[in-house]
């Protein structure tokens, strides 16, 4: 597969899915993947649009009939994945294609796509993420300590990266992205 494909991923709560929102707000020439995911929707979640919501079973047969580019088991839970076939048609069409996604999921797509770009997305700080995991309110104490372990390690490997963008500014996230993209 060949083509222009930007990874954009970073630890959970860093405000990955709200940069690339306003990224696409402002060139909504970009296509953008929609992952699939084991996992319940969180309120105001639309299946299709912000994840595929799909079971346990419907994951097992995306996996055995390769219908994911790649997947991975997040936060010891939830299965998460990008469905191959979007991609490789955004992708064979020309489109300049954004997989938000998480960092082992990441490290599979650099295997596929050598010359895939890849944006890790990092907070200012490691008390502003886990300000923002509780401000969602969509976690329990458990859900947000093992996101908080996770997101230690996936900080770790922000060098396996070709760029870092600090989510402190918004509007200065994603201006470093148009940057980054040549839009």
């Amino acid at each position: 597969m060949t083509g222009d494909v930007t990874v954009i991923s970073g630890p959970t709560a860093v405000g990955k899915g709200t940069v690339v929102r306003a990224l696409r707000t402002l060139h909504p020439e970009l296509w953008v993947s929609v992952s699939a995911t084991t996992r319940a929707p969180r309120p105001g979640e639309v299946h299709g649009e912000h994840y595929l919501f799909v079971s346990d079973a419907e994951f097992d047969e995306l996996i055995a009939g390769d219908g994911l580019l790649e997947w991975a088991l997040v936060h010891g839970t939830d299965r998460y994945g990008t469905p191959a076939a979007p991609v490789r048609a955004a992708v064979a069409a020309g489109r300049r294609c954004i997989l938000e996604i998480e960092l082992q999921g990441a490290r599979q797509v650099r295997r596929l796509i050598p010359d895939a770009r890849l944006v890790f997305i990092a907070p200012p700080n490691f008390e502003t993420l886990h300000e923002r995991l509780a401000g969602r309110g969509t976690e329990t104490a458990e859900q947000m300590a093992r996101r908080l372990r996770t997101a230690e390690g996936e900080l770790a490997a922000a060098s396996e990266f070709d760029n870092v963008v600090v989510n402190d500014d918004l509007g200065t996230a994603v201006e470093q992205l148009v940057e980054l993209l040549g839009l």
